[in-house]
């Protein structure tokens, strides 16, 4: 896991400073748009590794109380994250007029991206490897040392024991159907549904959308902020409740309230009143979905697989919901 993270981080930054000067940095004697591509698939690959391997690290590491807890905190994680690339963004836009930012202000943005690249490599040189993948490599004593330190010296060799248990129990049945298609079929779906109700649309895109409300550039960005305060807010309420409320009903009341708003925006675009009422139906869809198939859905993830094909059926579920996220970013722009 550890491995993985390192070289994803490695991704980042390569593609941040790639995607800021493609022409400077064309190695391989593409055209500019070619090497600018490059390095955006190079962050990509970057983003797949640490899609998958930081919520499976967080819930290897993390002592089996808080575990579930540390996972949708993840979710927050990205969040937070988005949230200051808006304010980064907006402050890197008001340095200068529309030209300078298609001219110079776009490459400072990317530019910016190396910033937590660099922090990222530099923290996970202190954190230890998971004693799960310890184990399953065989390195017991290492797992034991880190189990301590988490866990303490009384639990750490229950702890230990059940790990190599519960690894000695997969490689016996370990195939991906082995507990039936259904729950695969669910948890793909699951994830698939999180991206065709078009949030990432809306985090893509924003700023367009709300330039073609009629806002300017600056006011397109500030509001793109909003976005994230609102997106950012609601998770933290879903964090802290749904262990109350239960799964379903958060899905369910979720996926109404965003058809909802959507159906309300998509009237006052067509009806041509674009106006307040639209950035409201803009900002409830958020909040619906950040109260509901933003968290809850990586939580479903990670409790309705068996243990012995968590690892691939969470990979298949994740690549699916990238395999989604490529839809909808393709169509949107088109429609659009």
């Amino acid at each position: 896991r550890k491995r993985g993270l390192i070289l994803a981080a490695i991704l980042f930054l390569i593609s941040a400073l790639g995607s800021a000067m493609p022409e400077q940095l064309n190695f391989m004697g593409l055209s500019t748009i070619s090497s600018f591509i490059f390095y955006r698939i190079l962050g990509g690959i970057g983003v797949g590794l640490a899609s998958m391997l930081s919520p499976m690290y967080i819930a290897e590491i993390a002592p089996a109380n808080i575990r579930g807890k540390l996972v949708s905190w993840n979710q927050f994680a990205i969040i937070f994250g988005m949230l200051v690339v808006y304010f980064v963004n907006y402050s890197i836009a008001s340095k200068g007029d529309d030209a300078w930012l298609h001219q110079i202000g776009w490459r400072w943005m990317f530019v910016s991206e190396s910033i937590p690249a660099v922090l990222f490599l530099a923290l996970l040189m202190f954190v230890p490897e998971t004693p799960r993948y310890l184990v399953l490599k065989d390195n017991r004593d290492r797992a034991m040392q880190i189990l301590k330190r988490i866990n303490g010296e009384s639990e750490a060799a229950g702890i230990l024991q059940r790990i190599a248990e519960s690894i000695h129990l997969s490689s016996g049945s370990g195939k991906l159907f082995s507990f039936g298609s259904l729950v695969i079929i669910i948890g793909v779906l699951l994830a698939m549904f999180q991206q065709f109700v078009g949030i990432n649309v809306v985090l893509y895109y924003a700023p367009e959308i709300f330039r073609n409300m009629g806002s300017g550039t600056d006011a397109a960005l500030l509001q793109t902020i909003v976005v994230g305060i609102i997106y950012l807010s609601f998770t933290v309420l879903a964090i802290f409740t749904v262990d109350r409320w239960g799964r379903k009903p958060f899905q369910i009341a979720g996926a109404l309230g965003m058809a909802f708003f959507m159906i309300v925006l998509g009237f006052t675009f067509f009806l041509e009143q674009v106006n307040l009422v639209s950035l409201v139906c803009m900002l409830g869809y958020v909040a619906c979905f950040a109260l509901s198939w933003g968290p809850v859905t990586w939580v479903l993830l990670s409790e309705i697989f068996p243990n012995r094909i968590r690892g691939r059926a969470m990979a298949l579920a994740v690549a699916s919901m990238w395999v989604s996220n490529l839809i909808i970013s393709l169509t949107f722009p088109v429609l659009n």
